[in-house]
């Protein structure tokens, strides 16, 4: 069959059960957007490129499938770069398909020329440069199978415009399917052993957990043993927060249970988590006195943060079926009396007000189809805290990078993937300027997205950071309350309103649930609240700051 390369591109997408695409158009990508236009698939227009590969992160992320953004050459491309990079530390399956100018003119300077392959080299799983027509549709091919198999990360493909162009002989093929990995004998049987004789065993469930559907496997292990459990900032969900066995977020401004568990903890089971920085403190004293057993589907993660004692690379859903064949439950009764002694996720964090506000959404979203995602700082940690996630899928979050403005855009691709479910994005002002004309996206759309704007009139997480470590030496972290955000979303045509109080959001969340359209909240917040606890920097897991008490 004889098509061109456009249609080619269109065709792959096709066959890989691609059926939305976020992007934006320019001269070097027309030729497939001209395609495009006879194909059933649905294209969104975003306001900028940075929301359309955040958009398509966020699909990847609340469905599990690989999300696709498209952009043209030169700034188009380059403007995809920090979504990116957020969808490469996350580990989140996302294909990029870029324009580029003809072959004969690239390396000369053309008009929206830039080596978007060799910019995006470091934050990419992988990344071609079509030079070939006929290698076109493989290139496809294998974009979406790197993205997804093993460790899933984003992928690049650049097409120059006389590669779409080009007529060519389309042949139907299916790349042969990976088989799974399947994990070393010898490293679980010893992973057994270690666990059925720990006496102050934890859990540690990270973002790999939910990339790879492993969530009942873990849960079904720490039920049978009875182990506690604990969560990375990126693991939220993977384990109910409802659930007894569950202590809270453990790292930076994790829970005092949950870091006061790792910290004491003989044994900790580290599942698909990369032990950042932000997870453990000062390194040496994590893992002193305790057995390490690392579960990462990336064997480059083994022992690149933490000193694993035992390391374990393949499915983790075949390895945590193994390990809880073979473990066997016994007393931790004393284990659980030490841990109920300290201060747990429901007790009062200081004396803010902030986390109050958080938790009045939890009756509000408990047992409903909800997707919350957030955009990055104090909003973010307090939402980590304080709300109590049920379902993997269901948190959506910028760990790695900590992206500014990615929770509106990465909202609207959740709820694209996910139309019956109600997706509410959490947002600083900081944050939402950066991206808040995705507003007009999500109106055009006509996609109900809750939009919830937390209003300190400043960049809260710096003005905390300055507090901490600079003796409250505030530079360039104030932004005076000038802009009215309800105003903002009614110039899209988007009703909101604003709130002062914990009982007011939650009274405004339910009213906007009740509706089938976009809706913006905006909750005034006193810009002296602090995230609370805080391990102070450089310290151990379970040395947290002292804050002033407020008067």
């Amino acid at each position: 069959m004889q098509m061109t390369g456009a249609e080619i591109m269109v065709k792959i997408l096709a066959e890989e059960g691609v059926s939305t695409v976020f992007g934006y158009p320019g001269g070097a990508i027309l030729p497939f957007y001209d395609a495009l236009r006879e194909s059933s698939i649905q294209h969104i227009l975003t306001a900028h490129e940075q929301g359309a590969a955040h958009a398509a992160d966020g699909f990847a992320r609340a469905s599990g499938k690989v999300g696709v953004c498209i952009a043209t050459s030169g700034p188009g491309a380059t403007n995809l770069v920090t979504g990116l990079a957020t969808a490469f530390l996350d580990s989140t399956p996302v294909v990029a398909i870029t324009g580029q100018v003809q072959r004969a003119l690239i390396g000369h300077d053309a008009f929206q020329e830039v080596d978007i392959t060799g910019i995006t080299m470091p934050i990419t799983k992988h990344n071609f440069l079509v030079k070939k027509p006929e290698s076109l549709a493989q290139t496809l091919r294998l974009a979406f199978q790197l993205a997804k198999e093993g460790r899933p990360g984003p992928v690049l493909v650049d097409v120059p415009r006389d590669v779409q162009t080009a007529v060519l002989e389309y042949t139907p093929d299916k790349l042969r399917e990976l088989p799974p990995v399947l994990p070393d004998q010898a490293q679980v049987d010893a992973a057994i052993a270690a666990i059925n004789k720990a006496q102050r065993p934890v859990m540690l469930v990270g973002g790999g957990v939910i990339n790879a559907d492993a969530e009942y496997d873990a849960m079904h292990l720490c039920e049978k043993l009875r182990i506690p459990v604990v969560s990375t900032l990126m693991g939220l969900g993977a384990i109910s927060a409802y659930r007894s066995l569950f202590l809270g977020m453990t790292g930076l401004h994790g829970h005092e249970r949950a870091n006061n568990a790792v910290k004491e903890a003989d044994l900790i089971l580290a599942v698909g988590s990369r032990f950042n920085d932000r997870v453990t403190g000062e390194r040496s004293s994590y893992s002193a006195n305790k057995t390490i057993i690392h579960l990462d589907i990336d064997p480059a993660e083994l022992d690149k943060n933490i000193d694993s004692s035992i390391g374990i690379t393949g499915s983790m859903n075949l390895t945590l079926n193994q390990l809880e064949k073979g473990s066997v439950p016994h007393d931790l009764s004393a284990w659980w009396e030490r841990i109920a002694s300290w201060p747990g996720m429901d007790d009062d964090a200081g004396q803010e007000e902030a986390p109050e506000f958080f938790k009045a959404l939890n009756p509000v979203i408990k047992d409903k189809d909800y997707i919350i995602t957030t955009d990055v700082g104090q909003h973010q940690m307090w939402a980590a805290q304080h709300l109590k996630i049920q379902f993997a899928r269901q948190w959506i979050t910028s760990g790695g990078l900590g992206t500014m403005g990615f929770g509106l855009p990465a909202a609207m691709g959740a709820q694209l993937a996910r139309p019956k479910s109600r997706v509410i994005s959490l947002s600083g002002d900081g944050g939402f300027k950066m991206t808040g004309s995705e507003l007009f996206t999500i109106a055009s759309n006509k996609l109900p997205v809750i939009a919830i704007v937390f209003n300190n009139s400043g960049l809260g997480m710096i003005r905390q950071l300055q507090t901490v470590q600079f003796d409250k030496r505030f530079t360039a972290c104030e932004m005076p309350g000038y802009m009215d955000f309800v105003k903002y979303a009614q110039a899209f045509g988007i009703e909101g309103e604003h709130v002062a109080a914990p009982e007011e959001l939650a009274a405004a969340l339910e009213r906007a649930m009740q509706t089938n359209a976009p809706y913006l909240i905006e909750v005034t917040l006193d810009p002296a609240n602090m995230v609370q606890p805080m391990v102070a920097p450089g310290l151990g897991i379970n040395d947290f700051v002292k804050f002033e008490k407020k008067n």
